[in-house]
């Protein structure tokens, strides 16, 4: 599965961008899809997860109550909406696919990752 995340930028503290995440080919059917990210000199680190078809999600407590992720099985695209941007949000935004219907919170369990998308949050 090749995957295809878009919708990174960059904004000012407080501000808002949406994420989108949609395969390159085939659908997000049976599949849970996950977002991590990585700034700069850190690891990556998970951010939310939503299961198939959508009745489970869970957030890092990071983003929990500004960061909203969706999808929509139709399109097969996933979305991570992002209000009340800070700069320690700034890092490069991955979605990733994984076989664990309920979603993961490990990256481990997730074996196809799209490129990244940049997000600069400035002060």
């Amino acid at each position: 599965v090749q995957l295809q995340a878009s919708g990174g930028g960059l904004v000012q503290t407080g501000g808002s961008l949406r994420l989108s995440c949609a395969p390159s080919g085939g659908t997000f059917d049976y599949w849970s899809i996950g977002w991590f990210r990585q700034a700069p000199g850190k690891e990556r680190e998970f951010v939310a997860t939503i299961s198939w078809p959508g009745t489970k999600i869970y957030y890092a407590n990071a983003v929990k109550g500004r960061f909203t992720i969706s999808r929509d099985n139709g399109k097969s695209t996933v979305y991570l909406q992002m209000n009340s941007l800070k700069p320690e949000d700034t890092a490069v935004y991955y979605c990733a696919t994984s076989r664990v219907l309920n979603g993961a919170t490990a990256s481990s369990e997730y074996p196809y990752w799209g490129q990244g998308t940049q997000v600069t949050v400035s002060s």
